[in-house]
């Protein structure tokens, strides 16, 4: 891809995220998504693979369902009310409508399978782009209309993501589509705090997005794309694996790593609004996520004993680590002692 293109699409991919998030019409949130559809296509098939097309094909055909049906609500609940507003959304069709294109957007269950398919399909930059810059757009709509929707719909959506994301990465060998149930199975826990404390919504959103990031840039160093290749990967960058289990486990939730804090506050915000067996349920799904995770970082640090294989180790390598991966590495795993700052950002 030419300096040209990367430049033209990373600036749509900004611009399209800017326009929806600070919008609050219709019309203009919708543009921003448009936008951000055709900027990241031309990144899943840069590979110019079949299952590249294949990945670009279904997500374009997934987005533009999502976008017309997003249309079509906001329009319904414009001829009833007159209002453009995304905060005044009042006719109940439309708000059913806006429900099932958001969770089609983000790939909420039962619109998911989409979303494992496609990030197989990507390369792993592409794939960490799907997993967390694509999900803020729709992820804002979500918060500003959740007043207006159905709070037992959408809790019954949040448990079963959760369920879903943690099920189905049980059985799977490539590390994308981990970490794409991974994705499902933290929306899951997003969309089940988002109708009381929005914010918090956030802030979880923003831990996922540190974690993941830290995933895959690491994943990307090593080029490990499936749990075999990570069983040779601490040959490559030894620090760096470590910084990886580290990583994996509080993408889990295990305290006392970053992750432990976000699924900490909601657990604590759910049993405020009276709503135990809801956290018991999430968190009792988590350990589901958590087998997967632990199986991740045993394969990333394992050290194999002398045996004669058919392929080749890289035993010699020059992988220069990137700061930012170090930064992000140490951000995810030791943020937790700020936790009593947060009620006062919350």
């Amino acid at each position: 891809m030419s300096p040209h293109t990367k430049l033209l699409t990373s600036m749509s991919l900004i611009l399209g995220t800017t326009i929806t998030i600070s919008s609050n019409h219709w019309v203009m949130a919708w543009v921003g998504l448009e936008i951000n559809t055709l900027a990241i296509i031309p990144l899943i098939s840069k590979p110019h693979h079949p299952r590249a097309i294949e990945a670009t094909i279904k997500y374009f055909l997934v987005q533009a369902t999502a976008s017309a049906l997003l249309l079509f609500s906001s329009m319904t609940n414009a001829w009833s009310s007159g209002q453009w507003d995304i905060t005044q959304m009042n006719h109940p069709i439309s708000c059913l409508l806006l429900t099932a294109a958001i969770a089609m957007k983000l790939g909420l269950v039962p619109f998911h399978f989409w979303f494992p398919e496609v990030l197989q399909g990507a390369p792993l930059t592409t794939a960490l782009l799907l997993s967390t810059l694509m999900k803020l757009p729709p992820l804002t709509i979500l918060i500003l209309t959740s007043h207006s929707l159905n709070p037992t719909l959408l809790t019954i959506m949040a448990v079963s993501s959760a369920a879903i994301g943690g099920w189905m990465g049980l059985n799977q060998t490539q590390t994308r589509k981990i970490l794409a149930f991974s994705s499902i199975s933290h929306l899951g826990w997003m969309t089940a705090i988002i109708l009381y404390h929005p914010k918090l919504t956030l802030l979880t959103f923003y831990f996922y997005t540190m974690m993941t990031t830290t995933v895959f840039m690491t994943l990307n160093t090593t080029k490990s794309l499936n749990l075999q290749a990570m069983t040779t990967s601490w040959t490559k960058a030894p620090m760096l694996n470590t910084s990886l289990m580290l990583t994996l486990l509080s993408l889990a939730g295990l305290p006392p790593l970053t992750g432990f804090l976000p699924k900490w506050l909601i657990l604590q915000e759910l049993t405020n609004q009276e709503l135990a067996p809801t956290a018991t349920i999430i968190a009792m799904l988590s350990l589901l996520g958590l087998f997967f995770y632990l199986r991740l970082a045993y394969h990333s640090t394992i050290t194999l004993p002398p045996n004669s294989t058919t392929h080749m180790k890289q035993w010699c390598t020059n992988n220069q680590t990137n700061t930012l991966t170090a930064l992000l590495a140490s951000s995810s795993a030791l943020l937790l002692p700020l936790s009593p700052m947060i009620p006062t950002l919350l």
